[in-house]
């Protein structure tokens, strides 16, 4: 039986990087994706491909280009011949505040979390129709909450909702689509201690969330035959508060 494969947008470092290791571990080829960071892609690609031979490839191409992604989408079925699953996971986030939006922020911003999800999706949709695949977006909790200074990334995530809900009508039977919307989950690169307490204090389950808690809904998701357009929240509760 020829091994399913999924695709991960973003998956060099972070948590794309631990949803590759866990469903490597499950058995699943895995196409990886990165832009600029390629030393921590290749040591990923080098790393699963040591464990299980010929079971990990690797794309490189800007997401926020939308001219490159049709090329990208090709470049992505050519590598094993087939597509199960779609992992949208790349994700820019940096403030806008509405003073200082521009041109720049919106490309990053807009093309990163929506727009390439969006086309990957129309490009890929064939091969997942003809394997009855999966997509899963990462979206965010803020996507519902907008986060103050945060406004294009929110509108960006917002969209993502909306289009996982759409394409989870318009690809069925054949395609479920759903999203997580994650928390606190590990650290931005820079944050404050102050900060850290600020958001902890708004959790009702009192800690971060790891890498696991992503990794578990991601198969879960997998695994769930007849749930699709659903948005699952792994945020131990902060999106209640």
């Amino acid at each position: 039986m020829m091994e399913k494969v999924v695709f991960i947008s973003g998956s060099a470092k972070r948590l794309g990087a631990a949803i590759a290791r866990a469903l490597h571990l499950r058995g699943y080829n895995v196409v990886l994706h990165c832009f600029g960071s390629y030393p921590e892609a290749i040591a990923l690609y080098q790393a699963l491909n040591l464990a299980r031979p010929n079971s990990a490839e690797l794309v490189q191409g800007d997401l926020t280009e939308i001219t490159e992604l049709e090329g990208l989408a090709c470049n992505i079925l050519a590598k094993f011949g087939r597509l199960d699953a779609v992992i949208n996971n790349a994700s820019s986030f940096f403030p806008t505040p509405v003073s200082d939006i521009s041109l720049q922020a919106w490309q990053a911003l807009i093309g990163s979390n929506m727009q390439a999800p969006l086309f990957l999706s129309h490009y890929l949709a064939d091969e997942l129709k003809r394997c009855k695949g999966t997509i899963i977006n990462m979206v965010d909790i803020h996507a519902l909450r907008p986060l103050a200074g945060y406004s294009l990334y929110c509108m960006a995530k917002a969209g993502l909702v909306s289009m996982t809900e759409s394409l989870a009508i318009e690809l069925a039977p054949e395609v479920r689509v759903n999203a997580i919307a994650p928390g606190a989950i590990l650290w931005p690169e820079e944050i404050e201690e102050q900060q850290k307490q600020q958001i902890l204090s708004q959790i009702p389950l009192g800690r971060l969330g790891l890498e696991h808690d992503i990794t578990h809904a991601v198969e879960f998701l997998l695994d769930a035959g007849y749930i699709t357009g659903q948005i699952l929240k792994v945020d131990g509760g902060r999106s209640l508060t």
